[in-house]
């Protein structure tokens, strides 16, 4: 897939800025606080309806600004063109395809961005939440039930949170109904991600053979969220008490987690921080590639900051893999990398939330 012009209006310093971008390399540069990472927030927006970087939403309103857009015209690789918009205005997102309003899940469906960045170590040493996004974000992609038993089991689960926080201890038939939604969807949702790991494993090896040779064979370990040799319903029954007392729903499929092991570092506490960013990478593109395997198309790949984050020859072997892949990528940087000097590439200049292209 291919953006093929984007729009930006009232995102961080971007005031209103529209381009038009190559099919294959797009680089931002400028320098620190022009406005790059802006452009690769905007693309990743409109495939995941949040951005990749930290802090409140409200930050992604420019100052002095009420309301917020991204546009976009999108080709897929069977030619089908889509115009997608993402607005906010207040607190709501609003998603329209083709002009027509439309659920957010539909919208990043047809839009899909994977992202490198300074805090993507996050995804390997963070909390485990970036790791279920990551997770998610691709059974998503692959498995069209998936939406609807998510949505499934975050309504069964804040209906027993509010039980379990009610003033008084409500009765037991009040619970059933929701443990036995919380488990079914639950089951379901386990047994996607198991599936989708399964899938992304020899993608990986044969990812992290590329960037971190050293380390040898690669294991993918995952905690569903609550004890293996139990089924959830029973697992929430029994935990009732305890979940009383806290508030909130111990066990299930929103306290899964999973991790890297490799035969060289077993513990990822044995990896550097270059390791674990190496690693991030790496799972960003085995993603990619098992998304381009199931959908006939690469996502959209965005780099921000590339030059910082890897060394000369990992960026020489990122680009060069992408370039076989033929994906459309958007990097920035305060110069031109040197893995791009002899690549043909679309360079646009920041300045000041503007864009001016050069090449």
């Amino acid at each position: 897939m291919r953006l093929e012009q984007l729009r930006m209006q009232g995102l961080r310093c971007v005031t209103d800025a529209a381009i038009t971008l190559d099919p294959t390399i797009n680089l931002f540069v400028g320098a620190n606080g022009a406005g790059k990472t802006s452009v690769l927030e905007a693309a990743f927006l409109l495939s995941h309806a949040r951005s990749f970087r930290s802090g409140a939403k409200e930050a992604l309103l420019q100052r002095g600004a009420t309301q917020m857009s991204v546009f976009a015209e999108i080709r897929h690789a069977d030619d089908r063109v889509r115009r997608l918009g993402l607005g906010r205005a207040g607190v709501r997102w609003e998603a329209k395809v083709d002009g027509v309003g439309v659920a957010i899940g539909q919208l990043v469906r047809e839009c899909a961005v994977v992202c490198f960045e300074p805090g993507s170590h996050a995804l390997i040493a963070g909390a485990a939440e970036e790791r279920r996004r990551f997770l998610d974000w691709g059974v998503f992609h692959v498995e069209h039930q998936f939406l609807s038993s998510w949505r499934r089991y975050q309504r069964a689960l804040k209906q027993r949170n509010s039980l379990l926080r009610s003033a008084s201890a409500p009765a037991d038939e009040l619970f059933a109904p929701w443990e036995i939604e919380l488990a079914q969807s639950g089951q379901d949702i386990d047994l996607q991600r198991r599936a989708y790991l399964d899938l992304l494993q020899p993608k990986l090896q044969a990812s992290i053979a590329g960037l971190l040779p050293e380390l040898g064979a690669v294991d993918l370990r995952y905690r569903r969220g609550w004890p293996e040799e139990q089924d959830l319903a029973g697992q929430l029954r029994g935990q009732r008490g305890r979940d009383l007392a806290r508030g909130h729903t111990t066990f299930g499929i929103h306290r899964a987690d999973w991790s890297i092991a490799f035969e060289q570092a077993p513990l990822r506490e044995h990896l550097s921080r270059g390791q674990e960013k190496l690693t991030a990478l790496a799972c960003m593109l085995a993603q990619a590639e098992l998304y381009a395997e199931h959908r006939g198309e690469w996502p959209i790949v965005c780099l921000d900051d590339l030059a910082s984050e890897l060394d000369q020859s990992h960026q020489a072997a990122v680009v060069a893999q992408l370039i076989v892949a033929n994906a459309q990528v958007l990097l920035t940087g305060t110069e031109v990398p040197h893995a791009l000097v002899t690549v043909p590439s679309r360079v646009f200049h920041v300045e000041q939330g503007q864009l001016t292209r050069l090449l």
